[in-house]
């Protein structure tokens, strides 16, 4: 399974990082604002991206909107936060995303299983 991270946190980049690909997702970009996330996206057609709700004043929801207005089978977008999802629930069930994974929750497990792989 190949990766898009997007998160404004460069630790929290490296550590999803070191933590997927220890567990075979190949983690094949990161970025860490929303033009860069569909840039990146359209260049490397990942089978899942997860994209940070927060991201520096940007908002996640907008950038999985745009990943799904790109050209292409629509995209896998998980959405994560350090926040619980009880304090997005209503915009999580209105995006285009697949659902939702606290950051504590993150796990390689968790992602092939929202993923369906």
């Amino acid at each position: 399974m190949r990766c898009l991270i997007v998160d404004d946190s460069s630790d929290f980049r490296d550590a999803a990082t070191d933590m997927l690909e220890r567990a075979g997702i190949d983690v094949v970009g990161v970025a860490c604002t929303a033009d860069e996330a569909v840039a990146r996206y359209s260049d490397l057609h990942p089978d899942v991206t997860l994209v940070d709700v927060e991201l520096n004043g940007e908002s996640g929801f907008d950038v999985v909107e745009r990943l799904h207005a790109t050209d292409g089978p629509a995209p896998s977008v998980i959405l994560i936060s350090t926040h619980s999802e009880q304090d997005y629930a209503e915009m999580i069930a209105e995006s285009s995303a697949l659902g939702f994974l606290a950051k504590f929750a993150l796990s390689p497990t968790a992602i092939r299983r929202m993923v369906g792989r």
